[in-house]
């Protein structure tokens, strides 16, 4: 596959035009718009910009850094400037994890057309490639960076700068006596071939080496009885190990002649531990796995916090470009908070703060258009309305001309109101969650929840609910009970002409509910929370209750268990602090030990709250629903998580951190700087199960660094616990720097010896960096080293 893209940069006329470079408009805001000059490199794999053609270029994305290409019909900022250019000169670039897009306008329809093709044809052939072939991608980049008088060979001088370049600092006399063995042609440089021979040496796993001699009985191969004993012990495959290693045989054994005698050499050992088949995560787990049938509420939901924001609460920048991220991540719980707008039209912000405002109807188009493409189970429309009645019109309009057929506007067939629909049977729906109203038959028992409404407030900060309540007009309850008391009419009372019908009760005391919004609200009615008895005497099981994360803390702290008993009856949903203006993010672990379903995180933060996100929402699918454990479903359940009492005795999780493998700067722009690299592991889970222990660092090495350290982790409950492993770069004067990360639940891990490839900051690849690990299970404390 690289060959073939170094074939067609020279073969491929809209590459060939993309390397001489284009002038083309870089836009940022509607204000900034620049000439800059754009160029593909020789490499294929990076597009360097300048402010024209012989000015210092500087690199601006790698094409592995890619995820597709849009045309600007779909840029929401270029649709902003079609009266300055045609929208067919415009395309956008978007970029894998949370990096903003970029936005160009060429100078002619033609020139945006060679750029969108040329660029999409790279991404689409680097995302096919294999291991082998990202390999020799990354040895012919390493390779071109080190040749500087481009001779097609390099010098030991060179080599050394490679050496920083690939993040090893080495002993000098060492460093050398590799060049010379790998200088077949004893001409004091290496070609590319020598090059590639220098690699292997530079990466040579020794500790796979022993592994497999370990194993092996005449320390060249492992035969079909030796690689199963291998898989049975350690690996923990002890299901059809016969045919597994049969499968992996043939997989990964590079040599024909091995294939057929059923052996497995070194590089067929390593290459197999490299593999998918090797890697920490159960391969079983990715599909859709899981029973899908079962109630709503017996699921966690990926969900969002303030969707639109791409920044921070107060003055941060509101976008569709939000919703899109987040429904790429697998999220199935978006939020719209909808304010009245100019023209009729309802917006959607961040009430009451500088955060800029989008089109309610530009929102519901984005998903029309994204709500199914990474999951289609159902999409959860969580709806903070603080409209007038006449925009309420209007978003009900929207919502119903918009969505179509996607809108879940009636019960489904069939099916009971008092029973929860599936995952599987709302496949393909969006689902408002919102207020209804209610009929006069259950005005007492609504009366106080309409009181604890006015203290609850919304996701806003306690100054803002306030001055949202202040400024809503009254209730119909409010306004008459004001006109007996009053015979001048208050100013903010309401007209009679949109007086409810006495038939219906608000829910809301402080927005007046339209009917045809109501009606569009199904299984998810939200209710306010007064009391676990309250909510389980009077509410029914489509009513929905949010909570702080404060509130929620607190309640799992004095009522754990009666938190999970209300979880396996009734959804929940968990919204930061308001104090969190810089859109960090709480640990959502905690609230999923109680069984809190829709834990809403700020999906534009990223940390280790967002990694444990992610990492659970990693499995089934990446479909957005993770089937809770048993005890979580049981409404007679005696679970809490602050006094776990074990089903079982608890386990010893045995966790070596032994190797790493290539991996990256942490600033990449310091050539001479290379890491000092340790690894956390991370265990998350209910209180006493949380705990954290550390490697220590290796010097001047992020290549190939080893460490060799065992922790061990009791567990109390592992069906909810997650691992984090977290490699950092040693700092003695500040705090250590990121270099990558990758979390995963217990219940999908695989044990034995395997690799963990790691993430970005963003939850990006950033192959082929990983960590070598070994892990098993121990039923007491037998504390020997694996």
């Amino acid at each position: 596959m690289a060959s073939q893209i170094q074939k067609l940069l020279t073969t491929n006329q809209d590459l060939l035009l993309m390397q001489k470079g284009t002038m083309m408009r870089k836009v940022r805001t509607k204000s900034w718009k620049k000439l800059r000059y754009f160029r593909l490199q020789d490499d294929g794999m990076t597009v360097w910009h300048g402010r024209h053609l012989e000015s210092i270029s500087k690199p601006t994305f790698s094409i592995s850094d890619v995820e597709r290409i849009r045309k600007g019909q779909d840029s929401e900022l270029l649709r902003y400037l079609v009266e300055e250019f045609p929208l067919e000169q415009g395309f956008t670039i978007v970029f894998n994890g949370r990096r903003p897009n970029l936005d160009l306008v060429a100078n002619s329809v033609e020139e945006a057309q060679t750029w969108m093709r040329g660029l999409q044809l790279l991404v689409d052939l680097v995302a096919r490639m294999n291991y082998q072939e990202q390999l020799d991608q990354m040895l012919r980049e390493w390779f071109q960076q080190a040749d500087r008088n481009q001779d097609s060979r390099m010098s030991f001088r060179e080599a050394q700068r490679l050496l920083l370049l690939m993040n090893v600092e080495m002993d000098e006399e060492y460093a050398f006596s590799l060049f010379q063995e790998a200088d077949v042609s004893q001409s004091n440089t290496l070609d590319s071939e020598e090059f590639v021979q220098f690699y292997k040496a530079l990466t040579k796993r020794t500790e796979i080496e022993e592994l497999f001699e370990n194993f092996s009985s005449d320390k060249q191969k492992l035969t079909l009885l030796e690689f199963v004993d291998f898989l049975r012990e350690e690996q923990k495959e002890s299901d059809h190990s016969s045919d597994l290693a049969l499968k992996l045989i043939d997989r990964y054994e590079p040599s024909e002649n091995g294939r057929l005698l059923r052996v497995l050499s070194k590089d067929g050992f390593l290459s197999y531990l490299c593999s998918a088949d090797g890697n920490i995560f159960n391969p079983d787990c990715l599909p859709i796995y899981q029973d899908m049938t079962q109630p709503l509420s017996h699921y966690y939901i990926n969900s969002s916090h303030n969707t639109y924001l791409l920044g921070d609460q107060f003055c941060g920048q509101s976008s569709v470009e939000g919703y899109i991220r987040a429904l790429k991540r697998g999220c199935r719980c978006v939020e719209v908070d909808t304010w009245d707008g100019p023209d009729g039209e309802p917006v959607v912000y961040h009430g009451r703060t500088l955060t800029s405002r989008i089109l309610f109807k530009d929102v519901l188009a984005t998903l029309a258009q994204y709500a199914f493409q990474s999951s289609d189970y159902p999409l959860i429309l969580s709806l903070d309305n603080h409209c007038t009645w006449e925009q309420q019109k209007t978003m009900a309009h929207h919502l119903i001309a918009i969505l179509g057929e996607q809108l879940l506007s009636t019960t489904l067939e069939e099916q009971l109101i008092d029973i929860m629909p599936s995952p599987e049977q709302l496949r393909g729906k969006i689902l408002v969650k919102g207020k209804k109203l209610r009929t006069i038959e259950v005005v007492e028992s609504d009366k106080e929840e309409e009181e604890l409404e006015k203290d609850e407030g919304s996701d806003l900060d306690p100054a803002s609910a306030e001055l949202d309540m202040q400024s809503q007009p009254e209730s119909q309850e409010q306004a008459s009970g004001n006109k007996s008391k009053n015979k001048k009419k208050a100013p903010n009372s309401i007209p009679e002409s949109i007086l409810l019908p006495k038939k219906f009760l608000l829910q809301s005391s402080t927005t007046i509910l339209c009917p045809d919004l109501s009606a569009l609200v199904v299984y998810l009615r939200t209710a306010p929370f007064c009391s676990f008895t309250h909510s389980k005497e009077n509410y029914h099981i489509y009513d929905i209750s949010s909570f702080s994360e404060s509130k929620a803390k607190n309640l799992i702290r004095e009522a754990g268990n009666e938190f999970v008993q209300h979880n396996a009856r009734q959804l929940c949903r968990v919204y930061p602090s308001g104090l969190r203006t810089d859109s960090s993010n709480y640990n959502p672990q905690e609230h999923w030990n109680v069984g809190c379903q829709m834990v809403a995180m700020n999906m534009q933060t990223a940390g280790s709250a967002m990694d444990i996100c992610d990492g659970l929402f990693r499995q089934n699918g990446g479909s957005g629903y993770v089937l809770k454990p048993e005890f979580l479903r049981d409404t007679q359940s005696s679970f809490n998580p602050m006094k776990p009492v074990s089903l079982y005795k608890a386990q010893i999780l045995v966790v070596q951190v032994i190797s790493g493998q290539r991996l990256p700067k942490v600033d990449k722009t310091k050539e001479t700087t290379v890491v000092d690299p340790l690894v956390r592991v991370e265990l998350y889970g209910v209180p006493e199960d949380t705990k954290q222990q550390e490697t220590s660092y290796v010097e001047n090495n992020g290549i190939n660094p080893y460490w060799g350290e065992t922790f061990y982790f009791q567990i109390q409950v592992p069906e909810l616990a997650m691992l984090r492993f977290v490699v950092k770069d040693y700092s003695r004067t500040s705090r250590n720097n990121f270099i990558g990360q990758y979390t995963l639940p217990w219940t999908c891990m695989k044990h034995g010896y395997r690799h963990v490839s790691l993430l970005s900051k963003d939850g990006t690849s950033l192959h082929p960096a990983s960590i070598f690990v070994y892990t098993c299970m121990q039923e007491d404390l037998d504390m020997d080293e694996p």
